[in-house]
């Protein structure tokens, strides 16, 4: 005898297991690690706080002469167009992301995808350079602010690509989307060291403080994915 499938009920609890479902709903360790990682952050900042000199600054000059080279080339190019992309480019994307979300009736995760890759970048950045203070290396190849650590760039593009894959991606391909997003910090890491902007240590202190901020917020957020993930499932988004 053939069988109907079964249709979902109002929750949606029928549609399909959390894991499966998108926005993706926070893994139990997301706070855990998310808080591990901003601690590490900021007790790298208080060891270069007033213009200390850690153990790792001596690391530091040595990568960035090591990436290092010609003020021309495609590498520099690469370099110079991320640095587009990590600026001005770099504000519009959440924000254009953000509205389209809006648009189509997912404010839940909306409002998660802006305060993970707008309103976390200002806090936890800004306030990261106010209190810590660490110099820029000499010579930079473009414009920069005052403050080196940590690096704003790589805090924007890991925390927008992580939370894209949160509100985005489908279970099948998130993964293959999250190591992209490694790999495309991974560049931007480099460009801001290779562009004399920034010391290897901010960098890694902006993936981490950016990584950290996002998965303490999906946490955060996580009742209300949900809500929208089972809302999707259903196809009850509207009501």
């Amino acid at each position: 005898m053939l069988k109907l499938p079964h249709p979902p009920d109002r929750d949606g609890a029928a549609a399909a297991h959390p894991r499966h479902l998108v926005p993706a709903a926070p893994p139990r360790w997301a706070p855990v690690v998310g808080v591990v990682l901003l601690l590490a952050t900021l007790v790298m900042g208080l060891m270069l706080r007033g213009g200390g000199k850690p153990d790792f600054q001596g690391l530091d000059e040595r990568l960035a002469a090591g990436m290092g080279g010609s003020a021309r080339g495609s590498a520099l190019g690469l370099a110079l167009v991320l640095d587009k992309i990590g600026g001005p480019i770099g504000v519009l994307i959440p924000l254009a992301m953000t509205g389209c979300l809006s648009v189509y009736g997912r404010w839940r995760s909306a409002l998660f995808f802006f305060t993970a890759s707008v309103l976390a970048n200002l806090v936890v950045v800004l306030g990261l350079k106010e209190f810590v203070g660490r110099s820029r290396p000499p010579h930079s190849w473009v414009l920069v602010n005052d403050g080196s650590f940590p690096s704003g760039q790589v805090f924007m593009i890991t925390a927008l690509l992580v939370a894209a894959g949160v509100v985005f991606l489908r279970p099948r391909v998130r993964l293959a989307g999250w190591i992209v997003a490694g790999l495309v910090a991974v560049l931007m890491m480099w460009s801001r060291v290779r562009l004399q902007a920034q010391w290897p240590s901010d960098t890694v202190a902006g993936a981490m403080a950016g990584l950290g901020s996002v998965l303490v917020l999906w946490r955060a957020f996580g009742s209300l994915l949900r809500r929208e993930a089972e809302r999707l499932a259903s196809d009850r988004l509207w009501e």
